[in-house]
């Protein structure tokens, strides 16, 4: 099924894909994009978190979501979808929502990457510190609620991002954990949208940003040289 991917990365790095395991929290809109890019480029072993269900209002810009799935199981869904597109991966999934009192329980193996995808800060920072702790390579992404345009999306260190309170919150959890701030994430630098008590949310900006967190990990295995 890479036939298509091969001329462009050449087949050592296809193996190299293959054989990277990846820890992605959060299978929703951000997530199942990530999610959706990482199997169709190649990746092999995967370990998927999530412990909600599928609500019609995720159908807006969940790729998991459709009519005949609502009320089911994000993580079984996910599954099942990663199953249709490619019968021989390694999916192990995790269907429960993490918390600090059983994280240690469920994430306790050495990936060589994670994806945060999760919108619970507590578990960001619990992320980052296992990734810390553990020589693990990590990006997080950042809010992606009540913003329409993905063209101001962009990943750099969360030192450097602007317009986003969730990141403004995780680096001052970050700081009282004495934790480096030079964490990679994807965020955008759209000012938000007033929609007062409800998290308004289209497709457009979450897409792409799981899209760009797959594609940073991508990358970061090929390490293709700068044609710029």
């Amino acid at each position: 099924m890479f036939t298509r991917l091969i001329p462009l990365i050449g087949n050592d790095n296809l193996e190299k894909i293959k054989n990277t395991k990846i820890l992605l929290v959060g299978v929703g809109g951000v997530g199942g994009f990530t999610l959706e890019a990482l199997v169709r480029s190649g990746f092999n072993n995967i370990t998927i978190v999530d412990g909600d269900t599928i609500e019609e209002s995720n159908l807006n810009r969940q790729i998991i979501a459709t009519k005949s799935n609502i009320n089911k199981r994000k993580i079984e869904e996910a599954l099942n979808r990663c199953l249709s597109i490619n019968s021989n991966i390694n999916i192990k999934t995790i269907d429960k929502m993490l918390t600090k009192d059983n994280f240690s329980k469920y994430i306790n193996e050495d990936y060589d990457y994670i994806i945060d995808a999760c919108d619970d800060l507590n578990i960001k920072v619990t992320l980052i510190k296992y990734a810390k702790t553990n020589n693990i390579k990590i990006i997080s992404a950042l809010g992606t609620g009540k913003k329409l345009n993905p063209k101001y999306l962009e990943i750099t260190s969360l030192t450097k991002t602007a317009n986003d309170p969730l990141a403004r919150k995780l680096r001052s959890m970050i700081r009282k954990e004495n934790l480096d701030l030079d964490i990679p994430v994807i965020f955008s630098k759209e000012t938000s949208i007033d929609t007062k008590n409800i998290i308004g949310s289209c497709i457009f900006v979450p897409a792409v940003a799981g899209i760009y967190l797959a594609n940073y990990v991508f990358l970061d295995i090929i390490k293709p040289q700068d044609n710029s």
